[in-house]
């Protein structure tokens, strides 16, 4: 009884519970438990000034079924492109880099190859290759196929018009 009264409280008053957010991890902690248990690693590659990297974060980011497949299927991994902190990846230091007014993280412009655009989501598999980077803001609804295709192995069978078309949704 005590419960139905709290939650009919926390209704009239609006207070509504925080929905799960993103388990964010550093480069290096994905790279570590990857190690022990192999999951695919998903890497939003932002920058602090870029506005359509807020909006991913403040819309695509807060969907409740897109933080879900997240959370269950990669371990996630939130990389400033200009990130001063250097990365060991693949027996290699990776090294924030400032030419005049160009700055730039090493491991941010290999991800992007060369092409510094922000916001970008970049998949690896579980052996720590690079997949694919994808370029841009991504709607809830796009994405979500996106996560499903390169989760599992479909994007080695399969190309991505057919399984685009073939796609049931969970929004």
């Amino acid at each position: 009884m005590k419960n139905i009264f709290l939650v009919a409280f926390f209704v009239l008053s609006g207070i509504t519970a925080k929905a799960q957010d993103v388990n964010w991890i550093s480069f290096e902690e994905a790279l570590e438990l990857n190690k022990t248990t192999p999951k695919p690693i998903l890497v939003d590659l932002y920058t602090d000034w870029c506005g359509w990297c807020k909006r991913m974060d403040a819309t695509t980011y807060k969907n409740e079924v897109i933080v879900k497949f997240i959370n269950d299927n990669y371990y996630a991994v939130k990389m400033d492109g200009e990130g001063k902190n250097d990365i060991t990846f693949k027996g290699r230091t990776f090294k924030f880099i400032q030419q005049g007014k160009s700055k730039y993280h090493e491991l941010a412009a290999a991800i992007m190859n060369g092409k510094m655009s922000y916001p970008s989501t970049a998949f690896f598999n579980p052996e720590e290759q690079l997949i694919q980077t994808v370029p841009g803001y991504l709607q809830k609804e796009r994405f979500e196929k996106i996560l499903a295709y390169f989760s599992g192995e479909a994007y080695k069978s399969t190309p991505w018009k057919d399984f685009e078309k073939n796609f049931k949704s969970s929004l």
